[in-house]
């Protein structure tokens, strides 16, 4: 801003316009809107607002001290993820099998809900902000126990199911027997009715329940699409060394003797001159650092495949039957309208494991056994994480250059002197003779 003032050519006007028009609106929103809430009356722990014009308001302000998101609107995947769908986007923490396992007593653990706000303006439907909120898991779970219940609302009263009624879906009152789940579009864990799967909120449902998860993929509700990174590096395979080859002992010659000391002469000779030289070019002194271990822990190129999972046109299917080779299940699958949410109910499995291929969603790296029969198949190549904007304006002269070390003429000449004498004098420093 000390450069480029509000008046100057470089500035974008129209950006600016739209800066202080939003800083406008959203500070309306919070005075007249936000702080006439009670969020512990609805389960909420913060509410956000980001606009098109680059700001991103989070209430309350301790709040924002906790906000993990980019505050940049169009770099955080819930702002990009509500513009291009409609209806609520639901998203959980991501987390993997190797972060620290949350405690749900301790850890508050938040689901962020947002959506596009649309307004018509002269036939034309714009989307100039997102709003959502960050709910509360643990209040939340009471509340989705009691939308998953078979209850009725009549003029006598509500009439909720008990254990001793004919009610068999019940993910409140039946819990010890049912489980229930709700899973966004890509197949992660948002809520559950098991306590136990509380520390597993943003997880791949294949690492909470992985013949579940096979079971919603082999009936439609998701498909795969996998994505090939050519240019990826990998770890290492230690290899092993401990062959039981027979060894023996080498027994040097005279000829052996007189080469070594050849060698041993030019070696000599030659660190002489890259002493020499590099006192010249004023790079002895100049050094890396080089860790020991370096050999061992150097990453090789690789292929990796990545998979991703997303929702198909099934919506809905009810009295599913997993059977496995011991037990079988039942299960029931429905997509929520207007999210991106999938309410599964299943029963439990009676058997401890089902043999099943456990689909995962991390990178690994791929190995072809045929790749003959493997390149037959097309692949989606995997683009780069950021890319280089091309722009007229740019100063592109010093692109390309190289460079070089410019020693001093003295030291060449004093160098260039030294190496005559030395040459001239072999009692000083015998040169190498062939033998």
């Amino acid at each position: 801003m000390e450069k480029i003032t509000p008046d100057s050519k470089q500035c974008d006007s129209f950006l600016l316009h739209n800066l202080i028009l939003d800083t406008g609106i959203i500070r309306q929103l919070v005075e007249k809107v936000w702080k006439t809430k009670d969020l512990n009356t609805y389960g909420f722990l913060a509410l956000f607002a980001a606009t098109d014009g680059g700001l991103t308001r989070v209430f309350p302000n301790k709040a924002a001290d906790d906000w993990e998101e980019d505050p940049e609107p169009f770099n955080a995947s819930y702002y990009r993820r509500s513009l291009d769908n409609k209806g609520y986007i639901f998203r959980a923490p991501y987390r993997t099998l190797s972060d620290d396992i949350l405690n749900p007593e301790n850890d508050t653990i938040g689901i962020l809900v947002s959506t596009a706000v649309e307004i018509t303006v002269g036939g034309k439907t714009i989307k100039p902000a997102v709003v959502g909120v960050k709910l509360d898991l643990e209040a939340w779970v009471d509340k989705f126990k009691i939308l998953a219940s078979n209850q009725s609302d009549g003029r006598q009263g509500s009439h909720k199911c008990g254990p001793s009624s004919g009610c068999e879906m019940d993910c409140e009152v039946n819990s010890d027997d049912l489980l229930c789940y709700l899973i966004d579009d890509g197949g992660f864990l948002i809520m559950s009715n098991q306590k136990n799967d509380w520390n597993k909120i943003g997880m791949f449902f294949s690492e909470v329940d992985a013949s579940l998860m096979h079971a919603l993929y082999n009936n439609s509700f998701y498909n795969r699409k996998q994505s090939f990174d050519y240019q990826s590096v990998c770890e290492p395979v230690p290899s092993s060394n401990t062959g039981a080859a027979p060894r023996g002992v080498f027994v040097p010659t005279i000829a052996d003797f007189l080469n070594l000391a050849w060698w041993t002469s030019a070696a000599a000779w030659s660190l002489f001159q890259q002493l020499l030289y590099g006192l010249a070019y004023h790079s002895w002194f100049t050094t890396d650092d080089v860790e020991a271990e370096g050999m061992d822990s150097r990453e090789t190129s690789c292929v990796t495949i990545q998979t991703q999972f997303y929702f198909t046109n099934v919506t809905s299917s009810y009295n599913i039957l997993q059977d496995c080779s011991n037990c079988s299940r039942l299960f029931h699958a429905m997509r929520i309208n207007n999210t991106n949410l999938l309410f599964v109910v299943a029963e439990k499995l009676p058997c401890n494991s089902c043999e099943i291929e456990k689909l995962s969603q991390v990178e690994m790296e791929f190995k072809v056994d045929n790749s003959c029969e493997d390149m037959a198949v097309a692949r989606y190549r995997k683009g780069p994480s950021t890319c280089f904007d091309y722009n007229l304006t740019e100063n592109t002269s010093d692109c390309g250059r190289g460079y070089s070390f410019r020693p001093s003429l003295k030291v060449l000449m004093c160098l260039q002197l030294l190496l005559w004498y030395l040459t001239a004098s072999p009692r000083i420093l015998p040169l190498p003779t062939a033998l």
